[in-house]
């Protein structure tokens, strides 16, 4: 394991830093947001001369500057554009959480479009997961393409992305961006509507630019696949390893001269309509009958909407935790903050107590990839964001979520693969 950094918060010059505070498993203290808690390691991340980041502004932006009667016309428009003029009105890519339901039964019960459902199965779909899709398909009466890519092909492409970037996620955000582009294209769909806009949450895109977001290819290459294109990965993974090319096909952003063809439009949802994950949330449950589900590491019984579509998000936060200093408990009281559905000191205590948890779902990553715990925190340990440091030896470990034992366990014959 790598050396713990034995420096205390005290000491580290950012401790003076108004909205700076320590954090369990941290070993240095890093500047924060003094309304909303993000920290400096955050991506896209500035503060103003109060102490108050890019992000909160933005929203400040989004609930008071935007018209929205008149970003509603728009979609108004845009749907009329494209209603009824192929097979499908409109390309709804599908996860199953709560912005892609939500995204899916709004343009259903708002327009009455016929979509097209296109879900990229990243291979970690979880058990209450599955249940909601299936309510949802039958309740809404739609049609589903499902994809699954090659299994020995995603388990690779995931140990090259965590070696190269911190990020083991790389099959799932290309996958998940791109396929649905190809099912547009052959399916000559045109229009494709995707959930929340970035500036919900980051900086990429900013609300307070005068167009809305468009998802398109300078968006997949900006942040969404790593820096690393479907060619780079496969020749970053081709020594040593058997695999056919096309397996990769999937991770690609398909041609712009046959999207412009096609005269494409992939735009989301929250660019038209202000989002609201929790009202949203509460509205499929009750007429899709849409369940919550546990989250490791994140406080018992909150936060039940949110990432429960995949049973490695607790180390994807982990990793985030050890790489940043901060991980889903920090963005979603932040997200609650500025909202104002939590005070200050509330989500610092709740921060403080489960923050940077060892999930327990980090044993079936390892073994998936081949690594040892020791293997895994030397890699996590060369993409850490300064001035975190992390502190092995004050983490604590998560609690099993309820399906922890349904979870596919690599060589298990007492399993089934999902």
């Amino acid at each position: 394991m790598p050396p713990v950094d034995t420096q205390t918060p005290a000491q580290h010059p950012a401790a003076a830093i108004p909205g700076a505070r320590h954090i369990p498993g941290c070993a240095v203290t890093v500047r924060r947001c003094v309304k909303c808690g993000l920290p400096e390691t955050y991506e896209t991340i500035e503060f103003d001369a109060h102490g108050v980041c890019n992000v909160c502004r933005q929203k400040e932006h989004r609930d008071t500057a935007i018209d929205w009667a008149a970003r509603k016309q728009m979609l108004n428009q845009l749907v009329e554009e494209y209603r009824g003029k192929t097979a499908y009105d409109v390309i709804v890519p599908f996860s199953g959480g709560k912005d892609s339901t939500w995204t899916l039964y709004y343009l259903m019960k708002e327009y009455n479009l016929k979509p097209l459902v296109v879900q990229f199965d990243h291979g970690f779909m979880r058990p209450g997961l599955r249940e909601n899709n299936e309510r949802t398909f039958r309740k809404l009466g739609v049609e589903v393409h499902s994809f699954r890519p090659n299994w020995r092909v995603v388990k690779r492409v995931m140990l090259e992305a965590l070696i190269r970037k911190g990020d083991f996620c790389w099959h799932c955000h290309t996958g998940i961006f791109a396929y649905p582009m190809w099912v547009a294209l052959k399916e000559q769909t045109p229009l494709v509507m995707w959930g929340e806009p970035s500036s919900e949450y980051t900086a990429y895109y900013d609300y307070r630019d005068d167009e809305v977001e468009e998802v398109d290819e300078t968006r997949f290459n900006r942040f969404v696949n790593l820096g690393i294109t479907a060619e780079d990965m496969a020749g970053m993974i081709r020594d040593g390893f058997d695999f056919d090319e096309r397996d990769l096909k999937p991770f690609t952003y398909p041609p712009m001269r046959e999207l412009k063809r096609l005269r494409y439009r992939s735009l989301c949802l929250g660019s038209f309509i202000p989002w609201d994950v929790k009202t949203q949330s509460a509205v499929i449950q009750t007429e899709l009958g849409w369940q919550g589900d546990q989250v490791e590491g994140m406080p018992q019984g909150m936060y039940t909407y949110e990432k429960i579509e995949c049973w490695m998000q607790g180390v994807r936060d982990y990793i985030k935790f050890l790489k940043r200093g901060y991980s889903r408990v920090t963005q979603m009281t932040a997200l609650d903050l500025r909202n104002g559905r939590m005070d200050k000191a509330a989500a610092d205590r709740i921060v403080e107590e489960y923050e940077g948890r060892r999930p327990p779902s980090l044993e079936l990553f390892l073994e998936y990839l081949g690594l040892s715990e020791d293997e895994f925190n030397a890699i996590v340990m060369k993409t850490v964001v300064p001035p975190h440091r992390p502190d092995f030896a004050a983490i604590r470990n998560a609690d099993k979520t309820p399906d922890f034992d349904h979870w596919y366990r690599e060589g298990s014959v007492a399993q089934s693969p999902v």
